[in-house]
């Protein structure tokens, strides 16, 4: 990046950093936009030019990882199969204790999910995210019904990240709940496999 491009992101990161500072100690609904922007002392319609909503200074964590189930498949070695990339993928994150996958303890991590989790507009922005995704996966994977199977993949995704940080807010330590977090993923990938009637449903 030049010059002006390192300015910019660090203006971008500086207002997230001071709105996610301020959530954290007051509350997502009771900060006002103003008073982040007088915070990072900058104008307001300056924060709108980086973040256009206010969910946007919490969930933009998240762009890094937009699209990325997608490319997982696009990278895969043609041998094999859109699934088994997505497992494997999946497992490598719970074991390098990914905070998205929603397996790492770390106590500022903690903070932000419970914040993410905890905030229902921020809930259902980060449902707007996981239809992205699933587009893109569902272009990626080609084939005969791609929406259906990318709409499930992202579903089961989301669903063994808030398992996670469920059990890992309740006290436990990320690498108690590791074992049944890697069976959790193995099934649900066993699942989207072979059906639910494998499973006896």
């Amino acid at each position: 990046m030049n010059l002006r491009d390192r300015k910019k992101e660090r203006t971008r990161q500086l207002l997230s950093d001071t709105a996610i500072a301020m959530f954290l100690a007051e509350g997502f609904d009771r900060v006002a936009v103003a008073d982040i922007a007088a915070a990072a002392e900058v104008s307001k319609p300056t924060l709108f030019r980086y973040f256009p909503a206010k969910e946007d200074l919490v969930l933009h964590r998240f762009a890094d990882h937009q699209g990325e189930l997608a490319r997982v498949v696009a990278a895969r070695d043609p041998r094999e199969t859109p699934l088994r990339a997505l497992h494997r993928h999946l497992r490598a994150g719970l074991e390098a204790r990914d905070p998205v996958t929603g397996l790492c303890d770390l106590p500022e991590v903690l903070s932000f999910h419970r914040l993410v989790f905890g905030t229902p507009s921020l809930a259902a922005r980060l449902v707007e995210y996981g239809t992205a995704d699933a587009a893109a996966l569902a272009d990626a994977l080609g084939g005969p019904t791609p929406r259906l199977v990318a709409a499930q993949v992202v579903a089961v995704v989301r669903v063994l990240a808030q398992d996670n940080v469920a059990a890992v807010s309740a006290g436990r330590t990320a690498d108690e709940v590791f074992p049944e977090a890697a069976a959790a993923a193995d099934t649900a990938f066993d699942l989207l496999s072979h059906g639910a009637t494998s499973r006896g449903y």
